[in-house]
């Protein structure tokens, strides 16, 4: 049982206002493992106080300095990589050999990217008669997911320290344990007081708090449409910088001449990862009507080998579901898909033999899906694929544009350039071609209601910094 009984505020452990504490449940065993504090209005207050106390000295760090605590913080992650791999995994239900590798990896290479990047970022520059500035926005708010709960962390803390704004997070109830290595890891690396501060708690009270509160400059939130709709709606009471990662559902286009059992299988290892709680998860499959079939059964064969279960234990590739509601939730999706005519190829919505505690939900492909139907069009996050049948490379592009979102996406063609011009076609933020691998340098982020703003990379710096100009005589020297 891991408690954490205090709050990280002002550079110290500082017990919270509120007794009460939150309950953190092992999707495996739906069990107790974890209690953290569950924080109030006051807290947040506190802490967005500690950090706009901290603001002005540490925006006035140079460059080297911030690297530092950076390249610090990084080392403290990775010597603690193996524990953060174990406690997400327990959080989350990633099994435990990939949650060390990407759970616990990804972070931990953030902030040394951002700690290399400072090397040589220009925060000032001289235009024509005019010196043009890149100054850190202020007190940032970071509200995060569970699904990766650090990484997404690390993708805002990271960032915003590096541009000389202080922080104060919000991660989520559902899996908070790992924000509380990540304070721990800060403290030792002995980052100035109220740059970094932690209060846990839920949306409505904590994150409403944060943002709505006069002293946050920014609102970075990555979640669901509807809490990044509320977000919004607070934010823009006070004019806040804002950036939002919503949902998505994204769409691989695999084209006429494509490999098609590398497509058909890359697209399922994209779709089923974290058991398809990914929010730039390939979950639509678009494939030519006459190889609809062939396509299906290469699915369906390939889903075999996702087997369900511990993620502590051996064999297993996918885990449960991170709560009851999700899985719920999930199994609510899989059900309508049935109901509005979609062919089961495997999987369904019943409870997988054999696991009979935990939220598991057992891999599941339709086939034959109605582009408009209610699986094609909404995000389910779970491990759910929806294989589309297209006319052309136009109706393609067509079905593949025709959602509310615009995360990411995948083009498969054995000729790169007529992949490429596909891409380019599709209105999404990232696109993965051929099964390229994720990058951590380029941006990160979608387009309408997936979000605004963008995380990772140099973009992602550059989302935590203001521009201020100061205009020159024209005699005047740089």
């Amino acid at each position: 049982m891991q408690i954490r009984d205090t709050l990280y505020i002002d550079g110290e452990w500082r017990a919270p206002t509120s007794t009460k504490m939150i309950d953190v449940i092992s999707p495996s065993t739906e069990t107790v493992f974890g209690r953290v504090p569950e924080g109030t209005a006051e807290d947040a207050d506190a802490a967005v106080r500690a950090a706009r106390s901290a603001f002005g000295p540490w925006a006035a760090t140079t460059t080297q300095e911030r690297a530092g605590f950076l390249a610090k913080i990084h080392e403290g992650l990775k010597g603690r990589a193996e524990e953060i791999g174990r406690t997400i995994a327990g959080e989350v239900g990633m099994p435990l050999k990939l949650a060390t590798r990407i759970q616990a990896g990804s972070p931990i290479s953030t902030f040394s990217m951002y700690a290399r990047m400072l090397a040589d970022f220009r925060f000032e520059e001289r235009v024509g008669n005019s010196i043009v500035l890149r100054e850190p926005v202020g007190v940032v708010a970071a509200i995060t997911p569970w699904n990766y709960p650090l990484h997404q962390i690390a993708a805002k803390v990271a960032p915003a320290l590096a541009a000389g704004c202080t922080v104060v997070l919000k991660p989520s109830e559902v899996a908070p344990l790992n924000a509380f290595i990540l304070a721990d890891v800060v403290h030792a690396a002995g980052l100035p007081k109220g740059a970094f501060n932690l209060v846990t708690g839920y949306g409505p009270v904590v994150g409403e708090a944060l943002a709505k509160h006069l002293e946050v400059d920014m609102v970075s939130f990555t979640g669901s449409v509807r809490a990044g709709k509320r977000v919004s709606e607070l934010a823009s009471q006070t004019m806040k910088r804002l950036t939002l990662e919503l949902g998505g559902k994204s769409a691989s286009v695999i084209l006429d001449d494509a490999d098609l059992a590398a497509a058909v299988k890359g697209t399922l290892n994209a779709c089923f990862l974290n058991s398809g709680q990914t929010c730039s998860a390939l979950t639509r499959m678009l494939v030519p009507e006459s190889r609809h079939d062939e396509a299906a059964r290469i699915a369906a064969e390939a889903a075999r080998s996702f087997t369900l279960g511990d993620p502590f234990g051996d064999g297993a590739k996918l885990g449960p579901l991170t709560s009851a509601a999700q899985r719920e939730r999930v199994r609510g999706y899989i059900r309508k898909g049935i109901e509005e005519g979609a062919v089961l190829l495997c999987g369904g919505p019943d409870a997988p033999e054999g696991l009979g505690k935990g939220y598991y939900v057992r891999p599941t492909i339709f086939g034959r899906v109605n582009p408009n139907a209610t699986i094609a069009q909404e995000e389910i996050f779970g491990p759910v694929l929806a294989i589309i049948p297209y006319r052309d490379e136009d109706d393609a592009v067509r079905i593949a544009n025709d959602t509310l979102y615009g995360l990411a996406g995948a083009v498969w063609s054995a000729d790169e350039e007529r992949a490429r011009r596909v891409a380019r076609r599709l209105r999404t933020g990232q696109v993965d071609i051929n099964g390229g691998a994720f990058n951590m340098l380029a941006p990160f982020g979608g387009v309408k209601q997936s979000g605004k703003g963008r995380e990772l990379g140099r973009p992602g710096l550059e989302e935590y910094l203001e521009y201020k100009s100061l205009q020159l005589k024209a005699d005047a020297k740089a």
